[in-house]
């Protein structure tokens, strides 16, 4: 019985890698995004095989490695960009390039990026919703309700002109 979606059958075998390994690294992958990206799921072979493909190879470490994409929703969002953009380059025969193709397609077939753009914006907004009610906070002053004295004391009425012409309007004249 498979722990995933693929199958060794679907995969070509390297020189030094099985179709096994080729599904069991696929597995592993999608595995990997359904545990919610947790630490212990991100094991030392399973590091060593991802920072091999979809472009990976400029990570030094584990630790590095996991805290660059996968720490945060914005970060894991980025790393599903990354991975689906990545055009799998190479021979079957000599490189992961089949099962890199698989997992983007398993990947858009769950739909993960709009899932992940949706929990990133969330994020966005509920960061930027802190912000807000901290600066309310601080700068936004409730005004008194004005008593009636003081409202006219602030805005006089203006008295429309009398229809009989008694009332003296104001000239403007040119300062030039």
């Amino acid at each position: 019985m498979p722990k995933g979606p693929f199958l060794p059958s679907e995969f070509v075998p390297t020189k030094f890698s099985t179709a096994q390994d080729k599904a069991d690294f696929g597995n592993t992958f999608l595995h990997f995004i359904e545990s919610e990206w947790v630490r212990t799921a991100f094991a030392k072979s399973f590091y060593n095989r991802l920072s091999m493909c979809f472009g990976n190879i400029a990570h030094y470490d584990l630790g590095t490695f996991y805290e660059t994409w996968f720490t945060s929703d914005s970060d894991r969002l980025s790393f599903l960009r990354h991975t689906l953009d990545w055009p799998c380059w190479g021979d079957p025969e000599f490189t992961f390039c089949d099962v890199e193709r698989a997992i983007q397609q398993e990947i858009r077939n769950r739909n993960y990026l709009a899932r992940y753009e949706l929990r990133a914006a969330e994020a966005v907004r509920s960061r930027e919703m802190e912000i807000l009610k901290r600066l309310e906070a601080r700068y936004r002053t409730v005004a008194p309700p004005a008593a009636e004295e003081d409202a006219e004391r602030v805005a006089p009425a203006i008295t429309p002109p009398k229809a009989d012409g008694t009332t003296k309007l104001p000239v403007q004249a040119s300062l030039f």
